[in-house]
């Protein structure tokens, strides 16, 4: 028996292409939709820009929000480091900031495409590096002014001597920072964050000369032995010591061009300290020329002259320095003295050509207790000159500044047209009585003045005075041979006499009218300083020196002299 067959229906298949492009359509769709839904703007899900989520957000509110946390982030001060020391960065001086809107840019989609924002459905943002803007001109501003704080100069290892010990200095590196090399890290700073770590700049190193290998030789082959006890010094018989203190006072240590350290002792200064200028001022004495006077028409020898003995700065330098790195009874030496010759002695005077009185002369004033003291003083210094051939001498430069210190009083002297008080008055007679003593010597005048107004003590139109700083008497020696001066005076008068060699028989004086005469005025005044005056004219004159040799004049020298009126002042 054969099987009943029942038929079934056919059902009609549909074609795959189109059963597959519909589940496709609703995948992406759904995709698509969910996409959007989840991701909800513009920049993918999970974005962060420094630990600030801005995944989901459209690019106006991911830039608000930046704004708000990048801004404070922006403002924090760079920690720095240049060689060993620190220092902080304003980035907003520095011309730092962050450029929000290029940072959003970057983070965010190209576009809503299916495609941009399926990716996005399987993909996560991550962390995006905010975009750092920096004007390199405010930059190398700011890391110029950085420089110089923290800029370190390079310090050489020394030794130095402290009331008799001995100090060192460590030597010390020195850094100057590299801003143009400084200026990609100090951005790298302001991109990680600021203070959260320091950030080392380059900086140039300059390595001290003298190390500290060579600070602890210099101390222990010389520093500290120089230190370690006394020295004994003998000169011209006189034995005393110089303590340590007073050694470390004028030692010190030099480095050289290699870098070592070497002793350097200031003899001048260890000579003029007391503890050592005592005891040698003891043994020193000056060397005296022979004094002269005149005989006559002769110049003689009063008084012999006198060797002189010193010690001098290189000879006591010589003498020291050795001792200093000995010890015991080797720190003992002896100075040297040095003997100084006289320029005038018994036996080379008439070499010189000091044999004769070529001229003198005499001033004579009234008393006073200030010109007497400063004639005398100014006589003093004057006194034995030796003025060489073709020398010129000044008086000033003998003299000195007429102070206190120099030994001068206050007097009565011209300022102005009218008599004042100030120091040195009445060193006036001096100048004038040495004025007159190388007009009839026949020498050269260099430079003179007369007083404003004409003195009844001194001869008209041969007179001179001096100021400090402004009007000297000088005269140049050329009468060929050695000129001595003499000066000596009394409580009324003052002599100068200048001992040499005729260079003419005689001199003269030829003093001409008075001219041009004008009448006084009277004055007065209620100055407490006043000084009373008496009324006297004012007046030219010319005095003429004559030169005469075998009896006959060989020539004629005019010297013109303005004399202002001495008008009268009367004291109130």
């Amino acid at each position: 028996m054969r099987p009943r067959i029942t038929s079934v229906p056919r059902i009609t298949s549909l074609p795959p292409l189109a059963l597959a492009g519909g589940a496709l359509a609703v995948g992406v769709g759904g995709l698509y939709l969910a996409g959007l839904m989840l991701t909800g703007g513009e920049i993918d899900s999970g974005t962060t820009v420094r630990g600030v989520e801005i995944g989901g957000l459209g690019r106006a509110e991911a830039v608000r929000k930046l704004e708000r946390h990048l801004g404070a982030a922006g403002a924090r001060e760079l920690s720095v480091q240049v060689g060993g020391r620190t220092g902080t960065v304003d980035p907003r001086r520095a011309g730092l900031s962050f450029d929000v809107q290029e940072t959003v840019d970057r983070a965010a989609r190209t576009g809503a495409d299916p495609v941009s924002v399926i990716g996005g459905f399987f993909r996560s943002g991550g962390d995006i590096e905010p975009v750092v803007r920096l004007d390199e001109d405010k930059a190398r501003a700011a890391l110029g002014g950085l420089a110089k704080g923290l800029d370190q100069k390079a310090r050489d290892g020394a030794v130095t001597f402290d009331d008799g010990r001995v100090e060192q200095v460590a030597p010390r590196t020195g850094y100057a920072l590299d801003v143009n090399g400084a200026i990609d890290p100090l951005r790298s700073s302001f991109l990680r964050g600021g203070t959260r770590s320091v950030t080392p700049l380059p900086a140039r190193e300059t390595r001290p000369k003298v190390t500290a290998d060579e600070v602890r030789r210099a101390v222990r082959a010389f520093a500290g032995p120089a230190m370690s006890a006394p020295v004994t010094l003998s000169a011209g018989g006189k034995r005393f010591t110089v303590g340590q203190a007073v050694l470390g006072e004028h030692l010190a240590m030099r480095p050289d061009g290699s870098g070592r350290l070497r002793p350097e002792l200031d003899a001048k200064g260890l000579r003029d300290d007391p503890a050592v200028a005592g005891p040698l001022d003891d043994v020193t004495t000056t060397a005296e020329n022979a004094r002269l006077r005149p005989d006559g028409d002769k110049a003689v020898v009063a008084e012999d002259a006198r060797v002189g003995q010193e010690v001098t700065d290189k000879a006591l330098g010589k003498a020291v320095l050795p001792l200093l790195t000995r010890s015991g009874a080797d720190r003992s030496g002896e100075v040297a003295v040095h003997r100084t010759q006289p320029e005038i002695t018994r036996e080379n005077a008439a070499e010189l050509g000091l044999t004769e009185k070529m001229s003198s002369f005499t001033v004579h004033f009234e008393p006073a207790e200030y010109r007497t003291k400063n004639v005398g003083r100014a006589v003093e210094l004057i006194n034995g000159s030796l003025v060489r051939p073709d020398e010129t001498w000044s008086f000033n430069r003998t003299v000195g500044e007429r102070t206190e210190a120099n030994g001068f009083v206050e007097g009565i002297i011209i300022l102005d047209d009218q008599f004042t008080k100030a120091s040195g008055g009445g060193v006036s007679a001096v100048a004038t009585t040495v004025y007159n003593a190388l007009f009839f010597a026949g020498v050269k005048p260099v430079e003179h003045g007369a007083h404003s107004f004409y003195i009844e003590r001194y001869p008209e139109g041969r007179e001179a005075t001096v100021a400090w700083g402004s009007l000297d008497l000088r005269f140049t020696n050329d009468s060929g041979k050695a000129i001595y001066i003499q000066a000596e005076s009394t409580d009324t008068s003052v002599t100068v006499s200048f001992l040499g060699t005729r260079k003419y028989d005689e001199i003269k004086s030829v003093k001409g009218p008075r001219t041009e005469v004008k009448k006084p005025e009277k004055k007065v005044s209620d100055d407490k300083e006043c000084v009373p005056q008496t009324p006297l004219e004012g007046f030219d004159v010319t005095v003429e020196r004559v030169f005469y040799d075998d009896g006959r004049e060989v020539k004629r020298e005019p010297f013109r002299t303005h004399y202002t009126p001495r008008n009268e002042i009367v004291c109130e």
